[in-house]
């Protein structure tokens, strides 16, 4: 997701893809330490926090930006044409970056970016079915390409396997009883729009429960979206080869925005910097050595939270390649 440029916001883009990057001046002062480096953004979005990046760099620099959403692909292209460094932009998950950097002939990388999650623009653009506070269709492909829609799951996936991914990657505790009433409604007639959706989700929680917490549809559209996308299953892996990719001395930014995932990837670096997984009472067989320091974590200060609301539950997580 996207946030802030020095407690400044992004300005508009082409195609309405305008958004505040998050965190964005201390994740790249952690970030940038050589003008003549290689960088990879992970997460390209509309280039907020690539641009940030560039701005360092000279012209032996070089930028590569992945992302899988052809908006942000575009968006991120004009962002970003006047870099003096090198540019190039790749359309791909970052599930595949070990496979882009093997194909674009890079071997060390200076400093690679995780932005996860969904961006502002996404999310506020209806079409795309990201948000329950906007009627549009039951979408939430991050790629477009690809087949799988929330429709899909509403529409078609078993109660139990309903009630199984709402309470798994939505943490919600009524889960169970949503699945029930998703399953019921669309034995009367599909569930096509989020605002269908959403009025589901409402009569199925009980008033008392609405009351407080954050919006009735929010854990349950959160799940649905992370179903649709694979966000969870590919982190553990991808941090892995992200970490194989670093030279000695790169770095790595991850930024989170809710407790699944800030929970792989805080586990990710700290087995990463662990060295001998031996007993403590026995002499050591297995040779392993920690891969980066001990990692460390930063939120946002009050001053960002205040510009822009959705920076409230992000953490930045780093870690040095040893």
């Amino acid at each position: 997701m996207d946030r802030q440029n020095d407690q400044v916001g992004n300005p508009p883009l082409p195609g309405g893809f305008a958004h505040i990057s998050v965190l964005l001046k201390p994740c790249v002062d952690w970030l940038v330490t050589d003008p003549e480096g290689v960088y990879v953004d992970c997460t390209l979005g509309g280039g907020g926090h690539s641009a940030a990046i560039v701005s360092r760099l000279s012209e032996k620099g070089r930028l590569i930006g992945i992302d899988q959403d052809d908006d942000a692909l575009a968006a991120a292209a004009e962002r970003l044409k006047g870099a003096a460094c090198r540019v190039d932009i790749v359309k791909s998950n970052f599930r595949q970056l070990k496979e882009v950097l093997q194909g674009m002939g890079v071997d060390g990388v200076t400093g690679i970016l995780f932005d996860l999650g969904v961006s502002s623009y996404q999310l506020d653009t209806p079409e795309r079915g990201f948000s329950y506070m906007h009627e549009g269709p039951l979408d939430m492909r991050m790629n477009r390409d690809r087949s799988l829609t929330a429709d899909t799951i509403v529409n078609t996936y078993s109660e139990a396997d309903l009630a199984s991914l709402i309470w798994r990657y939505g943490e919600e505790r009524w889960a169970k009883r949503i699945a029930q009433f998703i399953v019921a409604e669309r034995q009367k007639k599909p569930l096509h729009t989020t605002g269908e959706l959403v009025e589901v989700i409402k009569k199925a929680i009980p008033k008392g429960a609405r009351k407080e917490g954050p919006h009735p549809a929010k854990r349950t559209f959160q799940a649905l979206r992370i179903e649709v996308n694979d966000e969870l299953n590919i982190l553990d892996p991808v941090i892995e080869d992200a970490v194989a990719a670093l030279k000695p001395g790169g770095r790595i930014g991850i930024i989170t925005f809710q407790s699944l995932e800030d929970r792989i990837v805080k586990q990710k670096l700290a087995q990463l910097a662990k060295g001998c997984i031996c007993p403590p009472h026995m002499p050591c067989v297995c040779g392993r050595k920690p891969a980066v320091k001990k990692p460390g974590n930063l939120l946002p200060d009050q001053a960002e939270i205040e510009a822009n609301p959705r920076a409230r539950s992000a953490r930045l997580r780093f870690a040095e390649k040893i």
